[in-house]
């Protein structure tokens, strides 16, 4: 089962070294990437999104890449797509909001990164919490919502917050 990670930063600095450690953590496989995004909202509310070298290339193939990158736009651009798509979009809505992705959840992400704010957001197919959470640690970032067990949630916001 894939996991959903969405980890809030302060600083663009702490969002940028978490993004890199989670690339040197993929390469140590601590982790295991389906897609990696690094999220950066400009002073002006402006969304800016990274990625390293298309959604695709972290060890998926395009059907994966475009589910990630759909996932991206549901958290950060969606209302902008909504008014171009209209009914599609309500559609997807009607099934998303029965998932982990539904609108409390889009909200929760969509107040913790504002102006000023990152996050990086990984779509991982295994993860190895205890070493994941000790090398992100320094970074000091919030897990806003993942798609694990309420159990494991708790464990990995615990690790990610007293590992120093």
């Amino acid at each position: 089962m894939s996991e959903l990670i969405v980890i809030s930063f302060d600083s663009e600095l702490q969002a940028e070294g978490a993004y890199k450690e989670i690339q040197v953590l993929q390469d140590n496989l601590v982790v295991e990437l389906a897609g990696l995004a690094l999220v950066k909202v400009d002073d002006k509310g402006k969304t800016h999104v990274e990625h390293p070298g298309g959604f695709g290339s972290v060890g998926m193939g395009a059907a994966g890449g475009a589910l990630f990158g759909m996932l991206i736009g549901i958290l950060f651009f969606i209302p902008f797509a909504g008014l171009i798509f209209g009914g599609l979009f309500g559609a997807l809505f009607a099934g998303i909001d029965k998932t982990g992705l539904n609108a409390e959840f889009r909200e929760r992400v969509k107040s913790a990164v504002t102006e000023g704010k990152s996050a990086v957001v990984l779509y991982a197919t295994k993860i190895t919490e205890d070493k994941f959470a000790a090398a992100l640690a320094p970074y000091k970032g919030t897990v806003i919502q993942t798609s694990l067990s309420e159990a494991d949630e708790k464990t990995l916001v615990h690790d990610l917050s007293e590992v120093k």
